[in-house]
């Protein structure tokens, strides 16, 4: 068996269950200015940095006829929901053991997520087996010039490994995510949502129904 030069994780969706509730958190944000969201556009928010899904939301609003709004009123009303549910999410099946069995081979890891440094530290908190991932680029650090598709967030944890891209295997649930890391030249593993297309998924990707069926 080959080793991968480093392991790549996301976090939201793919080691911890936190999409529902991130999920929950937009549709009562949205639908507090008169815009639930549909289903698709919920899953088009997965994998993207809050900023940037704001973004997008308010857009959305606006394009209904809703009143002009910015990122900090949307935000206000969302920030509060999501964190009273984020610290609630347990682990997806198999991350806790995928972690441990990378530690067990030696294998570097390091997060590559768009959430903020203050959020994975809440959503981590109750999981101290996330610790053993030391290596952390977060949505808000300073040295990432772009969030997911762009495949900066993957090129920066990479680097800072001490290794090639392109030698790396990449976990990845949401589509943002995986075409953030194929671009970046990683092996990519994708445990996707379900009702996601797996069409709609960058050619090349491995399709897994969990982490439990990582080849380590």
């Amino acid at each position: 068996m080959v080793q991968p030069a480093a392991c790549l994780f996301d976090l939201d969706g793919l080691l911890l269950d936190t999409e529902p509730l991130h999920a929950r958190a937009w549709q009562e944000a949205a639908s507090h200015f008169g815009r639930p969201l549909r289903p698709a556009e919920l899953m088009a928010l997965r994998g993207r940095r809050r900023l940037d899904c704001a973004q997008q939301v308010l857009q959305w609003i606006e394009a209904a006829g809703g009143a002009s709004l910015s990122c900090d009123a949307l935000l206000e009303v969302r920030q509060p929901i999501a964190e009273a549910l984020l610290v609630h999410a347990q682990p997806m099946p198999g991350a806790r053991e995928l972690v441990a069995r990378c530690c067990e081979l030696g294998v570097p890891m390091a997060l590559a997520t768009s959430s903020s440094r203050q959020a994975v530290a809440l959503k981590a908190a109750p999981h101290p087996w996330l610790a053993a991932i030391s290596t952390r680029v977060h949505g808000d650090d300073p040295e990432l010039t772009a969030g997911k598709p762009a495949p900066d967030v993957f090129l920066l944890a990479a680097a800072r490994l001490g290794v090639a891209a392109s030698g790396c295997w990449a976990f990845e649930d949401s589509l943002a995510g995986a075409r953030a890391a194929a671009a970046a030249g990683c092996k990519v593993h994708v445990v996707a949502p379900e009702g996601a297309d797996p069409q709609l998924y960058p050619a090349g990707v491995i399709h897994l129904s969990s982490l439990n069926q990582v080849p380590l």
